[in-house]
């Protein structure tokens, strides 16, 4: 019996759709399988309301760990909280409020976690913003360098008594390939005199780097890990200032002409539990993971006399000793 042409064309297209799904899967690389649980570890992963954040510290909590997402957004990370605890059956996973973008704030959740926990085992600073228009944290300084940087630097170092007692412990800082079209301003970190929003997000995550590096050595002896890691390409909300995503027709186009080659915030998620978690790195610190591979970093990323002058900057800019 010959079958209506309609039937082919229907097979045809359920066939290409699939063989999409399937292509953007393998391009979106491997799922890390390790099924190690953290029973009784401690975990802290910054902008866990959504995106990669929020993968991770869904794959945390099912890996039966207590997690703290330390969010600005207390009704996202709510609902975000509520999804994780229902999937994952783990009843320890809690919203705290942290802006990054406000020091006060950060100090007010670290006095808070400290209140309520007297170990940390895994932080992973993930939270950030890209491409912004210019503006500033309560601080003064500018938006992207003050929260993917300078409020990651000043969580990190009110928190390492606490990593240093749980050891071995982690430190997982969330960078991005950006950092190699970056370059430290030494005449203005600011961005004051001249501000170009990329310009800004490479210097912010060169800074990652920087900052990894220089407390990686720091921290020797002490048990306690730091690495940076690019977990590639991720379609997440970290786009929402770009100005072409900003229409609606424009973003329709760009999310259809790239859904083939950009991760998912799960696919993207995978070389940061990858980080968290994987015994391979036990023992390694201060490197620069590309998806789950060390890998090389640009010159400016290797300048030490830089991240020493960027550590004494970030120490003033964020008053780190006057508590």
């Amino acid at each position: 019996m010959r079958l209506p042409k309609p039937f082919y064309w229907y097979s045809a297209g359920i066939t290409i759709i699939g063989g999409g799904y399937l292509l953007r899967d393998y391009i979106g690389g491997n799922m890390y399988e390790n099924k190690e649980k953290l029973t009784d570890k401690i975990v802290i992963v910054t902008g866990a309301n959504c995106g990669i954040g929020r993968e991770v510290a869904r794959d945390l909590a099912m890996r039966k760990a207590r997690v703290t997402m330390a969010c600005r957004d207390m009704d996202k990370c709510e609902n975000a909280r509520t999804e994780i605890v229902k999937q994952s059956q783990n009843k320890y996973v809690y919203c705290r409020k942290c802006d990054l973008a406000s020091q006060e704030s950060v100090r007010e959740f670290v006095k808070q976690f400290k209140e309520e926990n007297n170990k940390l085992h895994i932080l992973v600073n993930n939270a950030g913003v890209m491409r912004c228009p210019k503006s500033y944290t309560k601080e003064g300084i500018e938006l992207q360098l003050g929260v993917n940087h300078m409020g990651h630097f000043l969580l990190t170092n009110l928190l390492l008594d606490v990593l240093k007692g749980s050891a071995p412990s982690r430190i997982v800082n969330v960078s991005s390939t950006a950092h190699k079209g970056g370059k430290i301003q030494l005449e203005d970190l600011n961005s004051d005199k001249n501000y170009e929003p990329g310009a800004a997000y490479a210097q912010s995550k060169l800074a990652n780097i920087l900052f990894t590096r220089e407390l990686a050595d720091r921290l020797k002896g002490t048990g306690v890990t730091v690495n940076a890691v690019h977990p590639g390409i991720v379609r997440t909300e970290i786009v929402r200032h770009l100005g072409i995503y900003k229409n609606t027709i424009g973003r329709w186009f760009v999310n259809a002409a790239t859904w083939l080659f950009i991760k998912t915030p799960r696919k993207g998620a995978q070389p940061v539990i990858f980080a968290a978690v994987d015994t391979s790195l036990n023992d390694v610190s201060g490197v620069y993971l590309d998806k789950t591979e060390v890998s090389d970093v640009s010159e400016e990323a290797k300048n030490d006399q830089v991240a020493k002058w960027l550590w004494a900057v970030s120490e003033k800019w964020t008053k780190l000793h006057n508590v």
